[in-house]
């Protein structure tokens, strides 16, 4: 799949942009604050139905304006359509025109992966990181998912408010038994996914990383590891009920499905401890890589592929060694100065000050 055309309407720093974009590799770049990774989030607001840097829609607005427009025209191997994202008192999304009711109804519409300076978080930060980056591949993939996500949260965050009550309030602790249940099943049904998941990444991490290390001297081994207390509902029952009193005394749900992890190893180290900067960073990419080609192999067609800020997170080999393998996608860059790509299907933008201009450099 590739995107046409790309509208803002006072998106942040622009008023009103048109952008044609090329099948092939799309370079936008420009001095720091230009305003090329907004155009990286325009992209990923009408993929996701968020922002990947704020929580707050407000922020998206272009100042002293009262309202945004985000307009995005794509084709995939068997229809064409476009997303449209309205912001002001309100977040509204449109379907070729069509006002959707929910979020979710976004999800396999623009199938993209991202890949950003923060990602590297995912190796080097704490199992939240982690998390999200497997949730929200999945959820690309799968919109029950992120129904399964909602409700888990919506049941975890009762159980910690009846966890207080009890303790403070003396309630009856019959409703807990009721949440665990529900806990308890929800927790296996997430981790059915992610176990699945976490298993085609395994499949094919040594491969995607040894594209990214092949000027390396010495052969990196590379192992994903999914991390859970638990592999069926009884097993998240049992540790709900084991630490029930401990809960009680904390107020809060102390093991679960929220809790779980992956961890990644090079040569039997675990990356993100022992690791160094060059390595996680590494390490990053060949997730995004393995992503790309596990989103490939599930829609039948290549996402579009972001890359923000690309250059300053890897070296020159390593950027020629990622951009080479890239057959079919469509690659949007967003960089500082312009990139050096022998490929005839490309574009390139000069972004300045909100302004986006088509370049022959």
């Amino acid at each position: 799949m590739y995107l046409k055309k790309i509208n803002l309407t006072n998106f942040r720093n622009y008023e009103n942009q048109e952008i044609l974009l090329n099948k092939g590799i799309n370079i936008f770049y420009g001095d720091n604050a230009q305003g090329k990774t907004n155009i990286i989030e325009a992209i990923f607001l009408c993929s996701m139905g968020k922002s990947f840097r704020s929580k707050k829609d407000k922020e998206l607005i272009k100042f002293n304006e009262l309202s945004t427009t985000v307009k995005i025209e794509y084709e995939k191997q068997d229809r064409s359509g476009n997303i449209m994202a309205k912001i002001g008192e309100k977040k509204e999304f449109f379907i070729n025109g069509v006002k959707q009711a929910k979020v979710s109804t976004l999800i396999g519409k623009i199938n993209m992966v991202i890949f950003s300076p923060d990602d590297i978080e995912i190796i080097k930060e704490g199992p939240q990181k982690r998390r999200k980056f497997i949730d929200m591949m999945i959820s690309s993939l799968k919109p029950n998912y992120i129904h399964l996500l909602n409700d888990y949260n919506r049941v975890l965050e009762q159980r910690n408010t009846y966890l207080k009550q009890i303790e403070k309030e003396k309630k009856s602790k019959s409703l807990l038994e009721i949440l665990d249940e529900q806990l308890a099943d929800l927790s296996y049904k997430i981790f059915e996914y992610r176990n699945q998941y976490i298993e085609k990444f395994a499949e094919i991490i040594q491969e995607m990383h040894d594209i990214i290390t092949k000027e390396n001297k010495n052969k990196e081994n590379i192992k994903i590891k999914y991390i859970s207390n638990a592999e069926d509902k009884n097993g998240f029952l049992n540790n709900l009920k084991k630490s029930q009193e401990i809960d009680l005394k904390r107020g809060y749900t102390s093991t679960g499905i929220h809790r779980d992890d992956f961890i990644i190893y090079i040569n039997k180290k675990i990356v993100s401890i022992y690791g160094s900067q060059g390595q996680q960073r590494t390490t990053t990419l060949t997730l995004k890589l393995c992503e790309l080609k596990i989103v490939t192999n599930e829609i039948g067609e290549t996402p579009i592929l972001l890359l923000d800020d690309f250059m300053s997170e890897l070296d020159e080999k390593r950027r020629k060694s990622f951009l080479q393998n890239l057959k079919d996608s469509q690659v949007i860059i967003t960089c500082t100065d312009n990139i050096d790509i022998q490929k005839e299907n490309r574009k390139n933008f000069y972004v300045e000050n909100g302004t986006v201009q088509e370049s022959v450099k």
